[in-house]
């Protein structure tokens, strides 16, 4: 059987999801999964990007990561989203992305594909939990499998025991707070492994 054919479809402003989404890929590479990791389309103004010394830098830093396409999503068997919360959702930029997969939704190609989500915000209680259950929403009408890392393994409880997907604050300096490089890793590996079963039976 071929290997598992992973996209890691993130979307990073100050860098912290693009972060998670390079330990995702490490992770599932060690697991040995095949793996994209794509940004989503910027939607912002250049101008507003140009006004934000962060931000700036997250776009130069990011600049050669493909822009992820409908072709991706199809390639893949499995999924992994990595994005920051606004106001309790996902940003603007994925939402887009996944607004515009109507074709695929509607030629049954995004059907049984493994899908699994990590989140930062700058708290907490800054809507971590509800940004992960609004994407997972979208992918239960895609008919996906969502493979949560649930408490499968006692490293998540190290990396503050959010059961839907990876999940970390970010603190005003920009730096991550809780260590979450081996929850990411698991969930990375989590997500192969169940890619891996529906591979196998649907052959």
């Amino acid at each position: 059987m071929s290997n598992v054919k992973l996209a890691v479809v993130f979307y990073s402003m100050g860098g912290t999801n693009y972060q998670l989404a390079k330990w995702a890929e490490e992770g599932a590479k060690e697991a040995g999964a095949e793996v994209k990791v794509l940004k989503v389309q910027e939607l912002a103004p250049e101008s507003v990007i140009q006004g934000n010394e962060v931000w700036k830098a997250t776009v130069e830093a990011t600049k050669d990561v493909p822009v992820a396409t409908s072709a991706d999503l199809e390639w893949a068997d499995a999924i992994i989203f990595s994005v920051p919360t606004r106001f309790g959702n996902m940003p603007s930029q994925m939402k887009q992305f996944l607004d515009i997969q109507g074709g695929l939704w509607a030629s049954g190609k995004t059907v049984n594909k493994v899908v699994s989500a990590m989140t930062s915000a700058q708290n907490p209680h800054g809507g971590q939990e509800a940004t992960l259950l609004s994407l997972y929403t979208s992918m239960m009408h895609w008919s996906a499998i969502i493979a949560t890392p649930g408490y499968s393994d006692p490293v998540l409880f190290g990396a503050g025991g959010n059961p839907y997907g990876t999940s970390v604050t970010v603190g005003q300096d920009g730096k991550m707070i809780e260590d979450v490089k081996d929850a990411v890793k698991h969930q990375a590996k989590r997500t192969v492994t169940v890619a891996e079963w529906v591979k196998k039976g649907n052959q």
